[in-house]
């Protein structure tokens, strides 16, 4: 599978036909989504409204630890396999995870003050996520500081891995440290501990930022790909034979 998809043009085939799928299913996922997150499910009995801001906050939470772990997964692929299109895949994944983060401190911040009474907190799992945006600003920085993409893409790598090691801190920050968070909810042993009534609308919404995230990755590669080819056609120059007339071959 790695082997097919690391022939461009297998991977633009590929791409050509699952990326109007994909958006096609954001978009429905979101329609479905939005009304039942927004208006339809229940409110909470101490936040009241407020609590909506979570089918937003959760879901762009779990797609940016995502798309880190998707950047740490194709680095690592990139440096075992030696596949050039999952350099491209990572570096294509991180300014949507970077948008995620900030997303998530943003309605963290605006869900927290009404709640905690204040806009930040040095919350673990506060302050582990700001730490992951820091990480994506490093990462995107790595690519856009080098004219040299073969060595941008290898430090790139080396910087994903070691990154990584901050994503299990953000989803056991709850249970490691004291936390104003509450512990896991969905994910548990004994199953989510959730009414059917949030937890639907909050599973379609992450159905559709997963569906537009992996939307977004195909799409950034095909673009990678088109200026990769430009770049390279700048640089060499394809030659073409210069076509003379009959009659600009006549002595006469």
């Amino acid at each position: 599978m790695l082997s097919y998809f690391a022939n461009p043009e297998r991977f633009n085939k590929f791409a050509h036909t699952a990326s109007p799928i994909l958006a096609a299913l954001a978009v429905i996922l979101a329609v479905i989504g939005l009304p039942l997150a927004l208006v339809f499910s229940p409110q909470d009995y101490q936040q009241d409204h407020l609590v909506r801001i979570m089918y937003i906050h959760v879901p762009a939470a779990w797609t940016a630890m995502g798309a880190y772990t998707f950047i740490s997964i194709a680095s690592a692929i990139a440096f075992v396999w030696r596949h050039n299109l999952a350099d491209l895949a990572a570096r294509a994944a991180a300014p949507i995870g970077l948008a995620m983060t900030i997303l998530t401190l943003v309605t963290g911040a605006i869900w927290g003050k009404p709640s905690w009474g204040a806009w930040w907190v040095w919350d673990a799992r506060l302050t582990s996520v700001l730490v992951l945006m820091f990480i994506y600003c490093g990462y995107l920085a790595i690519w856009d500081a080098m004219d040299d993409k073969k060595k941008a893409a290898k430090f790139a790598r080396i910087f994903a891995l070691v990154g990584f090691i901050n994503i299990p801190i953000i989803k056991f920050s709850v249970d490691w440290w004291t936390s104003l968070h509450q512990p896991a909810s969905i994910i548990r042993v004994d199953g989510p501990s959730v009414t059917a009534s949030i937890l639907t609308p909050l599973l379609i919404m992450i159905a559709a930022y997963t569906a537009f995230f992996a939307w977004y990755v195909l799409t950034g590669v095909q673009g990678q790909l088109r200026a990769n080819r430009a770049r390279r056609e700048q640089k060499h120059p394809v030659s073409r034979p210069v076509i003379i007339s009959q009659g600009e071959t006549d002595d006469g």
